[in-house]
Order: C-alpha cells, then structure tokens, then sequence
C-alpha cells in the first residue's frame, strides 16, 4: 500500500507565510538584495552549530553538516522575479512596481527554506549544500555560481531542484529521465538603414520592411531546414522601430527567443538565422547586427538518480506520480545538470494561467507537499543503513 509522511498546511505555515513575504519583494537578476536579506534573516533564526553560511553576489549556500559524511547532497533554488505588473488577487502581491514572481521562485525558496529547516534539526549522516542561486530568468546566474569558488570548495555530488508546474493538480509529481527542458538561446536583432520623410521612399532605406521580411524569413526555418521529425520554436515576441507615422524608420530591432530539442538543432537554426540576415543586408543595403543574449543548456535528468526518485515517490508517498513530455521551456539549472548528476521535477500547483502570466497563483498547498516529498527522499539518501 502507497503512503508516506506528509506534511499538512498548518505544519508548513510558517513556510507558507514565507513564501508570501518573498512574493512581494520580486527583483530582477543579480539585484535580489531585498530577497537574499530576508532569507539570511530567517536563516540566522536557525541553531548556528547546525548551518554555515556563505554568500556569492546576491546568492546563498547553506551547507547542513552531516554526522560521518561521504558525500554531499545539494539542493538547487531560484531567487529573482520577473518584469512584468501583477494581476492576480493575492492581499500579499508584489510592491515592487513593474516586478513579479510569475515564474514560482518564490514557492521555490520556501520549500527549499522548509526542507533545510526539517534538516537542521534532523541530522543526516551525509553534508546537505542549499543553493540560493539568483537570476535564473536572466542574464543566468547557474553558470557563474556554479564556476565560483564559494560553490566549488563545497561542490555537492548529486543535485536536486523543482519547479511549479500551474498544469498539475496539487498533489503531482511530474518528471521523465533525460531531456525535461530544452535549450534556449535569447535573439536581438538590430536593423540599420536610413531614415528620411514618408513623401520621400526613394532617398531613404526603410528598416520597417527589412525587419518585415526578415521575421517572415525567420518563420521558414523550423518549417523548412529542420527535420520535421525533431523540434524547435523560433519566437518573435518584440518589435521596435521608428519614431512618427510620416517618418521613415532608419533602425528596426527584434527581440526574440528560440527553443531546440538538441544542441545540434540549436547550431543550425543559429547558422541559418545569420544567413538570412546575412542576406536581408544584401537585399535591403542595410547593416545588421546579432546579439544572442543569454544562452541556457539543455535540463537533462539523469536516469538512474530519476528513476531512482520515480520509484520512491510511487512506492513511499501518496502523491500522484506522472511521467511527463519534454518541455521546451528553459532553466538553467540544465548547467548544473551537465556536471553534477541529478534532477529536476515539476510540482503540481492547479492554476488556470501558466507561467510568466501576470494572473498566475499558484496555490499555498503545493509547498507542504514538495517539503514532505523531498525530506523523506534525501533522508533516504542521506541516512546510511546502519551494519
């Protein structure tokens, strides 16, 4: 019979209140100032002979010391908010104008807040590391943290992390060995012609047709140069460019994203998007430049820490398991991934809007179940049998 320990909402209350402080101070990425305070707050509230704290920029780890360890357990959180104005119904919402938590991090920091916590007072035999990691949404703060110093000297030897998933009722565990999230890649594009007056075409270089035709261009990639059995998404979400209706544009600028299954797939849609600009420089004699912004890699699980997870989660709690689809989101906790073993899952929190809406309210009761879930697990890895 399936069953397990779970923690109900009065236990993780304190982790709930929490979580609607952290709502509230959204920050973009390497400016968490507000945020990484209010965690060190409540972490100085915990036993000291039980925690050692470092910084790194506007980052925290947490090492927890086990009783004899043999290895160390890491355990991955995201801090910063996003640019964009909340429109939910919470009493707690955001008061930073123009910022919000529309992606879950602040769920994320509380639960990993209520597993350290459990840990604290309930001793392993192996070290935990929690990594407070910042700008996730952007410039991407995995990569650097996870080159730092401070991160290296106390490198953990698998890694854990989870992210809300507003599809799944509260309750649900959803993962899949090997490729979760895809890889991304940011895309600025900027055109440069010449501008003059509307009643004079003939003596400017009118960039609002070049950009016209290039975002066409950009659409027969995925459609005709990628193999229709594989996968990619190449968005143009922003255009900018003139200045007056009577005014021929002399700069147009896109902003975009792409999203590929492989880092194969990634390459070519990346060569042919300079090809085509390439020639939209020809054809329009203009001059083009290519910025691709911040890159993230691949959230590849690996199999056996997965499976491994899968088979604890169906046989030791009685929360839903589901083996998902890939998605073509991007985290770039994938950078974690590509050294350290480990996985990331996504948590069950039933809300109609999905992540990066402004509407999106992901319910309280999702963080007892990801606190329960993930103590007993790294108990379990973290307690060896005793001979």
């Amino acid at each position: 019979m399936r069953g397990g320990f779970r923690l109900d909402v009065k236990q993780a209350s304190p982790f709930i209140e929490l979580r609607h402080q952290l709502h509230q101070i959204p920050e973009p990425g390497f400016q968490e100032f507000k945020t990484q305070q209010h965690l060190l707050n409540y972490l100085e509230t915990l036993p000291e002979h039980r925690r050692i704290i470092r910084t790194w920029k506007t980052g925290i780890l947490v090492k927890v010391p086990g009783k004899n360890p043999k290895k160390c357990i890491g355990y991955r959180t995201d801090m910063d908010g996003l640019p964009m104005e909340e429109q939910t119904s919470y009493p707690f919402g955001s008061l930073h104008e123009g910022y919000m938590h529309a992606c879950g991090h602040d769920m994320h920091m509380a639960i990993a807040l209520g597993i350290l916590t459990h840990f604290v007072h309930h001793e392993t035999d192996d070290d935990l590391l929690f990594i407070f990691q910042p700008a996730e949404e952007g410039p991407g703060g995995a990569l650097p943290m996870l080159k730092s110093p401070e991160f290296n000297e106390w490198r953990p030897d698998v890694i854990f992390a989870l992210h809300v998933a507003p599809e799944y009722p509260v309750g649900t565990i959803a993962l899949r060995p090997g490729l979760l999230f895809a890889n991304t890649s940011e895309l600025f594009i900027d055109l440069h012609g010449t501008g003059g007056h509307a009643a004079r075409p003939h003596l400017a270089n009118d960039m609002v047709i070049a950009c016209a035709q290039l975002v066409q261009q950009l659409q027969t990639i995925v459609s005709r140069n990628l193999d229709p059995l594989d996968a990619a998404i190449i968005t143009i979400g922003k255009i900018e460019a003139g200045t007056k209706q009577n005014i021929i544009a002399d700069h147009a600028r896109l902003e975009g994203t792409i999203r590929t299954k492989s880092i194969e797939s990634m390459n070519l849609v990346k060569s042919r998007i300079r090809e085509l600009v390439r020639g939209i420089e020809t054809g329009f004699q203009c001059r083009a430049d290519i910025d691709w912004g911040c890159n993230y890699c691949q959230v590849y699980n690996d199999e056996k820490w997965t499976k491994s997870f899968m088979e604890f989660v169906d046989k030791h709690t009685p929360y839903e398991l589901v083996q998902c689809d890939e998605s073509m989101a991007g985290e770039d906790f994938g950078y974690f991934l590509n050294e350290i073993p480990g996985f990331m899952f996504w948590l069950g929190v039933e809300t109609p809007y999905g992540l990066h809406h402004p509407q999106m309210e992901p319910r309280d009761e999702a963080i007892p179940v990801a606190v329960s879930v993930m103590t007993k697990y790294l108990e379990h890895l973290g307690n060896r049998p005793q001979t």
